[in-house]
């Protein structure tokens, strides 16, 4: 793989299941795709992987295939809506969720492989703060933690930020609040999180809008559709592509690198150096 072009590598993560991340990965994806993005998705939930369930793929092969070396990355790639590429991840395989050193370097050289076009790779981590999602999230350079109105959401989503923080010194993060009743829900628990986040720890924490619940959306879903292409004058449509031009907008923290980037990353975060 050539580093030469910029990627921007993107985590879309929370501190609970349950709160609608892996939809907001896929319709990110879509979206940032339909600007004229290229795009790569990597479905990171290493066992519980549902991004292919998500947009009703069926893919061959997955990460599995990639870290036992019977298929290279780009072999296993499928092809989602509006062009993006998808990199499976394996559902109900235990031993996925808890790879070894040797099987998380076989990962690495196989990104530091790829020699597809990527303007910017979107991970979908696990939910929680286990030493996987530390592990790809922290490789990340823009995080976004997804909220919704429960406690537990917030509580969760305040140790992930806390976890990332102390022990992998991340000091800037995105926060996205989804399936709110309206904006003004959705502001309130930003300012929920900000206020707990500046009392104890030294982050920041930006805010990307937030995501309505609507009908559409659960249409969507129960047709394994992104919304922003199955019903996109929708609500949680304009709101998602909203959503991704905000991300767009976001200023980049490296203007060079492409995936080395994220595999240097990776590499520094199993050694412990990160």
């Amino acid at each position: 793989m050539t580093d030469t072009a910029p990627v921007n590598v993107i985590a879309v993560t929370s501190g609970k299941g349950g709160v609608g991340k892996t939809n907001v990965a896929v319709n990110l994806a879509v979206s940032l795709a339909e600007s004229g993005q290229q795009v790569l998705l990597f479905d990171a939930d290493l066992g519980l992987a549902n991004v292919d369930i998500a947009l009703g793929l069926k893919p061959q092969f997955d990460i599995q295939h990639v870290i036992s070396g019977e298929r290279s990355l780009e072999e296993i790639l499928i092809l989602g809506p509006a062009g993006i590429r998808v990199i499976p991840a394996s559902s109900g395989v235990a031993r996925m969720a808890a790879l070894s050193q040797t099987e998380q370097a076989g990962l690495v050289r196989a990104f530091s492989e790829l020699a597809i076009p990527v303007d910017t790779l979107i991970v979908d981590t696990g939910a929680g703060i286990d030493n996987t999602v530390l592990t790809f999230t922290a490789a990340c350079q823009e995080l976004i933690v997804v909220v919704c109105d429960e406690p537990t959401s917030l509580t969760d989503g305040y140790a992930l930020v806390k976890v990332l923080n102390q022990q992998c010194n991340i000091k800037r993060f995105q926060v996205l609040a989804n399936m709110v009743d309206n904006e003004l829900q959705g502001r309130q628990l930003f300012e929920k999180l900000c206020k707990v986040t500046d009392r104890f720890l030294d982050v920041h924490l930006g805010y990307l809008g937030a995501i309505p619940r609507d009908e559409y959306l659960r249409r969507a879903v129960r047709a394994q559709r992104a919304v922003v292409t199955e019903f996109p004058r929708s609500d949680s449509a304009k709101a998602l592509r909203a959503m991704s031009e905000r991300v767009l907008a976001l200023p980049k923290m490296h203007s060079e690198g492409g995936l080395g980037f994220f595999v240097e990353r990776l590499i520094e975060y199993r050694s412990g150096s990160v």
